[in-house]
C-alpha cells in the first residue's frame, strides 16, 4: 500500500482538504476554511501544517476564539448545513472560550469542527502553561469540557488514530440526524509527530447529505389524521430549510389549503406575504399564527423540535384531542409532545404525503378563518412598525425603517435579547436567505460574528445585524476581522442602556428593576458609552441617528459604504409589541416579601394549569 509520511496536523488538514460536497449538480470544497487563533498547542504544528495548505484550505484569523466558532457555525447554517468550517485553538482559556460555540452549534444542530490544541500526550513536560491538572484522573484536560456539548468528541493522542477518528468526525458532521459540532482535542505533541499514512486516506470524497425517504405505514398513518382534520395547522422550523423544502412546503401548503405558522429557525420558508403564512408561532408569534395553533386539532410539525419557545411551554396547543405529525428526519424530535411519527427528509415526506392524499383540502370555513386572521396580522405589523413622533423610538420602529430601506436584498442577523422576538414577529421574509437569527441557545454575541459568517456564504447580499448595546458590548471584536477581509456588515446599534429584555421580564414576574438597565445596576457613575467612536476605532464608519428620519438617511449612506457601517440609535428598553405572544414558563418564587411577587405567583400557578403534560 502506498505511503505518505506526514506529520498528524498535516495529514489532518490534507484529509480536510480533500473533501467535496454535492450541491445539485454542482461538487464544491465541503470545507470553506479554517479560523484559528495560534498559541502554544496549536501554532508549531497545526499553524504549519495550514500554512502548506493555504491555496486550497485558507485560514482566517480571528480576534476571538468564541467569535471565530460562532462565524463558522452561522457560515454553516447559511449553507444549510451542506457546507461548513473547523477552527484551532491554543489548549486553554483559547479552547475554553471555544466552548459557549459549541453548546450553540450543538442546540441548534449545525455542523463545525473544533480543534482545539491539548496537552502533551507524552506528559514529559507537564504541567505545561495553561495546563488543568485534575489530581483525581491525569486523563482530563481543559477539553474534557466539550464533550457534552460535542456531538462527537475524540482526544488524538497518537498520530494513526486520525485514520479511525476522521471518518467518524466527517460521518456525524455530513449526518441530517446526529449533525452537530465535533471536537477533535489535538494533544500537542502529537500533531507534530510523523506516521505514514496510506495515500487513499487523502483522495477526493465527494459526500451527499442523505435524505431518507418516509415508511409506507408511517405515511399512512399520517393520512388518516389529515384527511380527519377540520383545523390543521403546519408549523415550519428549521428542517424545512436545510431539506431544501422550502418550495416544496409552499406548493403543499397552497394545494391542500393548510396555513403555515414558523418559528425562528423556519421563519422565511414562505415569503411573508404567501396567502398561507400566518407568520411567527409561539411566545414571539403573530396573533393570527397563535389563534390558529390554540384551535387546530392536527399540528403537521416539519423539522422542529418543538421548544418552549414554538409551544408557549406546552400550553399554546390547546383543542380538545389535538393531534401533532412529527415530518421529522430526526426520530427523537419525531416522538416528541406524544406525537405521531412521520420520519423522513422534509422534501421527500411532504412529496410522499402530497402524493397520498392526492385532491384533500383544508375546510373552507378554516381556510377563510385563517385569511382573515392572517390580513388583521399585517395590519398590527404595520401599526407596530410605523413612526411615531415618541423619542426615544422603539425596538419595533427601528426595525420597520431597517425593513423597508435594506429588506428586499438584505440577510438580517440576530440573536439574543428582545430584538429576535420582535423581528420574530415583525420582519418581513423575503425568502429562506433572508432570516438568520439564532434562538435556539439565544446566545449573546454571536450576532457580530454570525454576520461575519453569513457575509462569508453569501457574500451578493447585504448581511445586516441588528443588536442591542448589551450584546455589542459582549463581543464586538470582529468588526476589525470583517474589515480586514473586506467582508462589509451593516450594523444596527439599538441602545437601550442595558439588558431592556431581562428587565421587562424581571418586572413581569414581580421584581424590582435591579442589575439589568445600567441605571439601576451598583455603579459609582453611568459611563456615556460612545459607539460611534468605539466602531470607529475597528475600522468601520459609523454615525449616530437622532430619530427615525435620521435612521433612513443613515442606513442609505451604510448601504454605500465602501466597509462595514455602524449606525447607532436610542430607543426604548420598556416598549415592545404588545400584539401577538404567547405565555412562557419563567417560575416566579413561592414566597417573597414583595407583594409583587405574590401576585405574579398567583398567575403563574393559574397558567401552568393550562400545560400539556405530554
Amino acid at each position: 500500500m502506498a505511503t505518505l509520511r506526514l506529520t498528524a496536523a498535516q495529514a489532518l488538514v490534507r484529509y480536510l482538504a480533500a473533501q467535496r460536497i454535492a450541491i445539485g449538480d454542482e461538487v464544491v470544497p465541503l470545507f470553506g476554511g479554517v479560523w484559528a487563533i495560534f498559541g502554544h498547542g496549536n501554532v508549531a504544528g497545526l499553524g504549519e501544517a495550514l500554512f502548506a495548505a493555504r491555496e486550497t484550505l485558507p485560514t482566517f484569523r480571528a480576534h476571538n476564539e468564541q467569535a471565530m466558532a460562532h462565524a463558522a457555525i452561522a457560515y454553516a447554517k447559511a449553507h444549510k448545513r451542506r457546507r461548513m468550517m473547523a477552527c484551532t485553538s491554543s489548549i486553554g482559556p483559547g479552547a475554553l472560550n471555544m466552548v459557549t460555540a459549541a453548546a450553540l452549534a450543538h442546540v441548534n444542530r449545525l455542523p463545525v469542527l473544533l480543534l482545539p490544541g491539548d496537552v502533551f500526550a507524552s506528559r514529559r513536560p507537564d504541567p505545561v502553561l495553561q495546563q488543568v491538572e485534575d489530581f483525581g484522573d491525569a486523563t482530563v484536560s481543559a477539553n474534557d469540557c466539550f464533550r457534552p456539548v460535542s456531538r462527537y468528541f475524540d482526544r488524538i493522542t497518537r498520530p494513526e488514530q486520525l485514520l479511525a477518528a476522521l471518518p467518524r468526525a466527517l460521518d456525524v458532521l455530513t449526518d441530517p440526524v446526529e449533525c452537530g459540532p465535533v471536537t477533535l482535542a489535538f494533544c500537542q505533541d502529537v500533531q507534530t509527530e510523523a506516521f505514514d499514512y496510506p495515500e487513499m486516506l487523502f483522495e477526493e470524497r465527494v459526500r451527499r447529505i442523505r435524505a431518507p425517504e418516509p415508511d409506507a405505514r408511517e405515511i399512512e398513518d399520517a393520512v388518516r389524521l389529515l384527511e380527519n382534520a377540520k383545523r390543521p395547522l403546519i408549523i415550519a422550523g428549521g428542517g424545512a430549510h436545510y431539506a431544501g423544502a422550502c418550495g416544496a412546503l409552499t406548493d403543499f401548503a397552497e394545494r391542500h389549503g393548510i396555513p403555515v405558522a414558523e418559528t425562528q429557525a423556519g421563519k422565511g420558508a414562505l415569503q411573508f406575504d404567501h396567502p398561507c403564512n400566518a407568520g411567527s408561532v409561539g411566545v414571539t408569534g403573530s396573533a393570527a399564527a397563535n389563534t390558529l395553533a390554540a384551535e387546530a386539532d392536527l399540528i403537521l410539525a416539519i423539522g422542529t423540535r418543538l421548544q418552549d419557545f414554538t409551544t408557549g411551554s406546552r400550553a399554546l396547543f390547546a383543542a380538545q384531542g389535538r393531534r401533532i405529525l412529527h415530518l421529522n428526519v430526526a426520530a427523537r424530535d419525531a416522538e416528541k409532545h406524544g406525537g405521531v411519527p412521520l420520519v423522513a427528509d422534509a422534501a421527500r415526506g411532504l412529496a410522499a404525503l402530497d402524493a397520498a392524499i392526492g385532491l384533500w383540502c383544508a375546510p373552507p370555513d378554516w381556510r377563510d378563518r385563517a385569511e382573515a386572521l392572517r390580513r388583521d396580522w399585517h395590519d398590527a405589523v404595520a401599526r407596530a412598525t410605523a413612526p411615531t413622533n415618541t423619542q426615544p423610538p422603539s425596538d419595533a420602529e427601528v426595525i420597520g425603517v431597517v425593513d423597508r430601506v435594506l429588506g428586499e436584498t438584505a440577510t438580517v442577523v440576530c440573536a439574543a435579547g428582545g430584538l429576535p422576538g420582535e423581528l420574530h414577529k415583525l420582519w418581513r421574509a423575503r425568502g429562506p436567505n433572508s432570516y438568520h437569527v439564532e434562538y435556539g441557545f439565544s446566545c449573546m454575541g454571536y450576532e457580530i460574528a454570525g454576520a461575519l459568517g453569513v457575509k462569508l456564504a453569501l457574500p451578493d447580499r447585504d448581511v445586516v445585524v441588528m443588536v442591542g448595546d448589551g450584546s455589542y458590548l459582549m463581543l464586538n471584536s470582529e468588526i476589525a476581522t470583517s474589515v480586514a477581509m473586506g467582508l462589509k456588515l451593516i450594523i444596527v446599534v439599538l441602545d437601550n442602556r442595558g439588558f431592556g429584555c431581562i428587565n421587562r421580564l424581571q418586572q413581569a414576574t414581580g421584581g424590582a428593576p435591579f442589575n439589568n438597565l445600567l441605571a439601576d445596576a451598583h455603579h459609582v457613575a453611568e459611563v456615556p458609552i460612545d459607539f460611534v467612536r468605539h466602531a470607529e476605532s475597528l475600522g468601520a464608519v459609523a454615525e449616530k441617528a437622532d430619530d427615525l428620519a435620521a435612521l433612513d438617511a443613515a442606513l442609505g449612506r451604510a448601504r454605500l459604504a465602501d466597509r462595514t457601517a455602524v449606525v447607532v440609535i436610542d430607543t426604548d428598553p420598556a416598549k415592545t409589541t404588545e400584539a401577538g405572544g404567547a405565555w412562557w414558563d419563567v417560575a416566579v418564587p413561592e414566597v417573597s416579601s414583595r407583594a409583587e411577587v405574590g401576585d405574579a405567583r398567583r398567575r403563574y400557578e393559574s397558567a401552568i394549569e393550562h400545560q400539556s403534560l405530554v
